[in-house]
């Protein structure tokens, strides 16, 4: 077996669907060749990594029974083909949009990980990394993102209200270089992270809690914000109304 007919007729023989034939003299192909042994063992991980990550929903019996009702139905017009290929595409639209918005919450809860993992790592003692421009005054910190990033963060302060700027850093979350903003409130920290919104908004979780730390999520129409930290949930969510009105009244 040469190495184009190897990759061509992997995936078939992964999904069950190669000939016995074909089947042995490819696995003959495998125990002798160690580059399509690797190639092999990492189609695998690919394909368990997907299925982890992007979880299968099938219509519920409800739905089910409510679009086969009609077919049970006698009609003064008989049987008709095109109302089973109507009925197999409505399941498939339905089934497509249920395995989209899968997909997008699947991809907010990565960034909730990722998100609290940021935290988590800024926090570490001795190799923690909390700033990297360490100022109280909003206007040392917004330009210092400046050049940075593809975008310039809105930086707010809350001193007087008790939730004091500490600072900023480049963080990298979700796969890009985002901005994360420091606050404190008494000894606690908090971390703000956000970047420009995708269109639609970014999925996730609104409130969450991992390993006693808070995580709040809300989208504005120009970025997406993350609030994490070991602070009690009501003072937490009093700094986030404070953080969103000062966002809906900045110019």
């Amino acid at each position: 077996m040469s190495h184009p007919n190897f990759e061509s007729q992997l995936d078939a023989y992964l999904d069950g669907e190669l000939a016995a034939v074909d089947a042995r003299e490819l696995e003959a192909h495998v125990a002798q060749c160690r580059e399509c042994m690797e190639f092999r063992d990492r189609r695998l991980a690919l394909r368990a990594a997907i299925k982890a990550r992007v979880p299968t929903f099938q219509a519920s019996d409800v739905l089910r029974q409510r679009v086969r009702a009609p077919m049970r139905k006698p009609s003064m017009f008989g049987s008709r083909p095109w109302r089973s290929l109507a009925i197999a595409a409505s399941l498939a639209v339905v089934a497509l949009g249920t395995w989209q918005l899968a997909a997008r919450r699947s991809a907010g809860e990565a960034l909730a990980g990722d998100v609290f993992t940021s935290h988590v790592r800024s926090l570490m003692p001795g190799g923690g990394h909390l700033t990297d421009v360490l100022s109280s005054d909003q206007h040392t910190v917004k330009p210092w993102f400046n050049g940075k990033l593809d975008y310039s963060p809105p930086v707010y302060d809350f001193a007087g209200r008790g939730y004091p700027l500490l600072g900023g850093r480049l963080d990298y979350v979700g796969g890009r270089s985002v901005a994360a903003l420091v606050y404190g409130r008494r000894q606690h920290v908090i971390n703000v992270v956000l970047w420009p919104s995708a269109r639609g908004g970014d999925l996730g979780p609104t409130t969450q809690t991992r390993q006693g730390y808070h995580l709040l999520h809300w989208n504005t129409p120009a970025y997406a914000y993350w609030v994490v930290s070991d602070l009690g949930l009501t003072e937490l969510r009093e700094f986030s109304r404070l953080l969103q009105q000062a966002d809906s009244a900045a110019p």
